[in-house]
């Protein structure tokens, strides 16, 4: 029987353990960090799994607050890195000074971190000793995490683990249970194996080794059927985010955005967010022939037009909007989920815009479960920019099946960032989104990624990102809803959220009961 260490054995521990511990969050930021790099590489979701696993591991024996500081910083590392990119478009085209721009987003990331530390104390506070039960416990709180970040204060869910698995067995998922169900199950992987790691045994990992295997081998399900096709072109106007609104630029970008859009071949012509980047006023006064020409072209039978532009007027307020011309008349999509500080200002925060005199929109939101745009048989419904990382709000539109949209336009410019990660991220979260609802997605932005995605999430068409050109592509509709778009239709993600809520519930009941003076000993007593 060993003997307990006294002060003397005790303090040449002390160096050694404070090394650990610091050795610990260096490593959480480094992993956190290279987990990032899978939401643009995504042939690599192994190394997520393997990033999520380190991170189980170490909060397996963990404190509380030895936990939330491992999971804070692996959070922080993963946003830092992944969306740093926010930093060029408050600098370099928003004038914030580089100083205050790096540490906006630092602490961005920072409070976004805090859903994480906040999900890895809970689960070393309620852990009950069990792996294979402890790691349900660690893929709910995670589910939980991500949900919040998702939801709160406008919602922020870029980079959610799920993203990561567009390329991997777990994809096969995404009609199921949606992007955070995905998140969850790779969660619960990646707890699975730590716990094999840390009990050196090997059934867990031949538990998640087989679930992989298996998901890989099945592959999805199809709940989408054909329902016709229609040929589209997507025109990427590559027009730098400091040209966009000045006057010197403007009238050639048009010139050579018309003729674009009249000698397309598709039937569907899409032009990006904001394309015309001026009110219909001020296109006028520009030239009064503009508008009429494109209402002309797009009158005749079988071609019709989606393009982005800024609508409205001081007294009824500005919308960040699609226009749709065709035979059928004049088409009109609002954005419904605004981009906080980029197209309004939160509440409270009004007096930080006008110190720095940012440039920053301040647009009015359309409704959630707009109408889809009718062509060629189809039912088309477009979203603008970001709007496609929200799929409960697109669900909303598949409520009436009869209703539901055959067919994703998402017109965006990510011009705002640069050449950076932002733009494969962008196209990954649109992938995603076309798995849950096994539907088409056709892109046409500014500076890319111009693309057509299958209702399997595989890119059939691209063009390259940075380029002006147009790309030719027919797509398939389809009809028929998913599992994911008949409960994020109804319910948006009070499913998940219940499913985190009452996992958590029972693991932290019987964490309350292993207390000292509780339990059934105690009540008899």
């Amino acid at each position: 029987m060993n003997p307990r260490p006294g002060p003397a054995m005790r303090a040449p521990l002390a160096p050694v353990l404070a090394q650990t511990r610091g050795a610990d969050a260096a490593l959480a930021l480094a992993l956190g960090a290279l987990h990032s790099l899978t939401f643009v590489h995504t042939w690599g979701w192994a190394l997520q799994l393997a990033c999520v696993a380190w991170l189980a591991w170490r909060v397996q024996t963990a404190s509380p607050a030895r936990a939330a500081l491992l999971g804070g910083l692996f959070a922080w590392a993963w946003l830092a890195a992944g969306i740093w990119w926010l930093f060029v478009s408050m600098h370099y085209y928003g004038g914030l000074p580089v100083a205050l721009a790096v540490f906006a987003v630092a602490a961005l990331c920072a409070v976004l971190a805090l859903y994480l530390a906040l999900a890895m104390a809970l689960y070393a506070h309620w852990r009950s000793g069990r792996p294979a039960l402890d790691a349900l416990l660690f893929a709910a709180l995670w589910l939980a995490a991500e949900v919040a970040r998702g939801v709160l204060f406008t919602g922020f869910p870029w980079l959610a683990a799920g993203y990561a698995h567009v390329d991997s067995p777990l994809a096969a998922l995404a009609p199921w249970v949606g992007v955070y169900g995905i998140g969850m199950a790779a969660a619960l992987a990646a707890a699975l194996v730590a716990a094999a790691w840390r009990g050196r045994r090997v059934a867990p990992a031949l538990a998640v080794a087989a679930g992989v295997a298996a998901l890989a081998v099945a592959g999805p399900v199809d709940f989408s059927r054909p329902a016709g096709a229609l040929t589209a072109t997507l025109v990427q106007t590559n027009v730098a985010q400091d040209e966009k609104g000045d006057l010197d630029y403007i009238p050639a970008a048009l010139a050579w955005m018309r003729t674009a859009f009249l000698e397309a071949r598709g039937q569907l012509v899409v032009g990006p967010e904001t394309a015309i980047p001026l009110l219909p006023a001020q296109i006028d006064a520009l030239d009064p022939g503009y508008w009429p020409s494109l209402r002309e072209a797009f009158a005749t039978p079988g071609r019709a037009l989606l393009v982005g532009t800024p609508l409205g007027d001081a007294e009824r307020g500005y919308t960040n909007s699609v226009i749709g011309l065709s035979a059928a008349g004049t088409f009109r999509y609002d954005k419904a989920h605004l981009v906080p500080f980029g197209e309004f200002v939160p509440p409270g925060f009004r007096w930080f815009v006008e110190l720095w005199a940012l440039p920053l929109g301040d647009f009015t939101a359309g409704p959630l479960d707009a109408a889809s745009f009718d062509f060629a048989g189809q039912r088309i419904a477009p979203n603008i920019c970001y709007e496609d990382l929200f799929g409960e709000e697109l669900a909303r539109r598949f409520r009436d099946p009869g209703a539901a949209p055959t067919v994703f336009v998402n017109v965006s410019n990510i011009g705002w960032f640069g050449d950076t990660a932002a733009v494969p991220q962008h196209l990954h979260i649109s992938r995603l989104r076309a798995l849950e609802f096994q539907r088409p997605m056709l892109r046409a932005t500014n500076t890319g990624a111009t693309v057509a995605i299958d209702h399997r999430g595989q890119i059939t068409h691209s063009l390259p990102p940075f380029t002006r050109g147009v790309l030719e592509v027919r797509a398939e509709g389809r009809d028929g809803l998913t599992p994911y778009a008949r409960w994020a239709g109804w319910f948006g993600l009070w499913p998940p959220a219940l499913l985190a809520a009452a996992v958590a519930a029972a693991f932290a009941l019987a964490a309350w009961r292993r207390r000292p003076g509780r339990g059934p000993a105690a009540a008899g007593s």
